[in-house]
């Protein structure tokens, strides 16, 4: 079974949003291992049901599984001194309490990061425009630029290597990497400016800047699944605060 015909890919992007919102807002409001766990074991359960294989998963998050690590570890080097000094080179102090910190914060990381991932790899940008447009309310101008922007990234990824191999073709290519690299993204953005403007003459040439309300091609709607995923989202957001003030880790960081 693919992402597409996961159970997560036919609910509406509007509860996955929430669900993402409602996880990252929860891990926030406090900086401790075991609401962070709590909700990262959790978390791991929406897997089973995002379709994602092995080789997807690890592909789109594996800037997250590099990224937090390095979170935790400059928190543990150069985060605030506390508790017993478990060791020191000159300027850089490990203490107890920095290293529960970056701890925590590598959890944390993870917890906030692999939901939004796994939830929105399932997600269609047209899916999550019609939500914003008939769920959301958001002006339809918005929604319908933003949706237009995102389908060319795409683009740009075709346009980046195309460039280089013209560069190369004409012996331009074998420049310093990093004024290849410069000259490069130079290239793309003028190309990125010249279409976004054509794109943008298009829509309006085709009417969607029109003041007139919009209608849908296909209705976004709002039911069982996604309450579902809602509930889920607060079961998780619960009992990571439960267990952490159960266990007396919880620290309103607000407070």
């Amino acid at each position: 079974m693919g992402a597409g015909d996961s159970a997560l890919a036919r609910v509406n992007p509007i509860a996955k949003l929430a669900v993402a919102v409602l996880i990252s807002v929860t891990l926030l409001l406090s900086i401790d291992v075991v609401s962070a766990s709590v909700a990262l074991i959790l978390v791991c359960v929406l897997l089973f049901w995002s379709g994602l294989d092995a080789r997807g998963f690890w592909l789109r998050t594996a800037p997250l599984w590099l990224g937090a690590p390095f979170a935790g570890l400059t928190t543990v080097l150069y985060g605030e001194d506390s508790g017993t000094l478990l060791a020191s080179w000159g300027f850089v102090s490990i203490t107890e309490g920095s290293l529960a910190l970056g701890i925590a914060i590598m959890l944390r990381v993870l917890a906030i990061g692999l939901p939004s991932i796994v939830l929105f790899a399932t997600t269609d940008p047209t899916d999550l425009a019609d939500g914003l447009g008939q769920v959301l309310h958001l002006p339809a101008r918005f929604v319908l630029g933003g949706l237009a922007g995102l389908r060319m990234v795409g683009l740009f990824v075709d346009d980046w290597r195309a460039l280089g191999q013209a560069r190369r073709a004409r012996g331009v290519g074998d420049a310093r990497m990093l004024v290849r690299f410069a000259s490069q993204a130079f290239a793309l953005l003028v190309l990125a400016i010249r279409r976004g403007s054509k794109l943008a003459t298009a829509m309006e040439a085709k009417g969607f800047g029109s003041s007139i309300e919009r209608t849908w091609a296909r209705p976004s709607t709002v039911g069982r699944p996604e309450l579902v995923l809602l509930l889920i989202g607060a079961f998780i957001a619960g009992a990571a605060i439960t267990a952490a003030v159960l266990a007396g880790t919880w620290e309103f960081i607000l407070a």
